[in-house]
């Protein structure tokens, strides 16, 4: 017969090293890179600021409200804390090589509170909100915020998931080509003439998605990833509403 104990959930409120080892399979933290502690109930990071070598972090869907530990991780790149309880950010003014940082879903108070993240020199990207999940913070309810984080930060690229800097991706010239084709007036009676002889836009292979180390083409993908399921839960929706409406217009 199995006692209480053995039946009992693993406690993983606070980070230890235990935890740490047994999701990573490193016997040395130290020697840890990358690391997803999401929707574990963590509320105490613990010992995780061990992990001196770390570059890309996952903390979402937690209870954190601290982050004091993670100001000795010097190396660390990409940091997701969404969706927990954070107020104060001032920690990661010592993140000296973040590039991404997610903190859409906490509770940042006021633009202010960002202040202390002036000296982080590699910061391109920062979300407060993101309309996939439906996270947010009480700052986005100031509707300039936006207008002052791109002043406060003049190197950021990309901003709540939307690039801020330049003409934007390969994927974006071609739906303003696209645009650009139909203001035109290519559309006749609602319909698009048959073009001879009609070629790929691109060659093959141009869709697959290449392995980099760049920290924010890494979160663009995951983006993108993020809006493609939106579009597809919209699209699920709109199906519904359609096959509701005609069964409605037929009785």
């Amino acid at each position: 017969m199995e006692s209480k104990k053995d039946n009992q959930e693993p406690d993983y409120t606070k980070i230890t090293t235990v935890l740490l080892k047994s999701r990573t399979g490193e016997f040395d933290v130290e020697s840890i890179l990358f690391l997803k502690l999401k929707s574990l109930g963590i509320c105490d990071l613990g010992c995780i600021g061990e992990c001196i070598n770390l570059e890309r972090l996952d903390l979402s869907g937690n209870n954190v409200t601290n982050l004091t530990p993670l100001a000795s991780l010097r190396l660390l790149l990409v940091l997701n804390v969404s969706a927990n309880r954070i107020s104060n950010i001032e920690p990661l003014s010592s993140c000296e090589s973040l590039q991404s940082l997610n903190v859409a879903g906490n509770l940042i108070p006021s633009t202010e509170s960002l202040l202390c993240l002036k000296s982080l020199k590699k910061l391109e990207s920062i979300r407060l909100k993101d309309n996939t999940y439906n996270y947010s913070n009480p700052v986005c309810k100031n509707s300039s915020y936006r207008n002052i984080l791109l002043e406060m930060f003049p190197n950021i690229k990309v901003l709540d998931g939307e690039r801020v800097v330049g003409r934007g991706s390969d994927l974006y010239q071609l739906c303003k080509d696209i645009d650009d084709t139909i203001k035109a007036g290519m559309y006749k009676n609602g319909q698009l003439p048959e073009m001879p002889d009609c070629k790929p836009w691109v060659e093959d292979g141009y869709w697959e998605i290449k392995r980099s180390n760049n920290a924010i083409v890494d979160e663009a993908y995951k983006q993108f990833n993020d809006v493609l399921h939106e579009c597809r839960l919209l699209n699920n929706r709109a199906a519904v509403v359609i096959s509701q409406t005609e069964r409605t217009l037929e009785t």
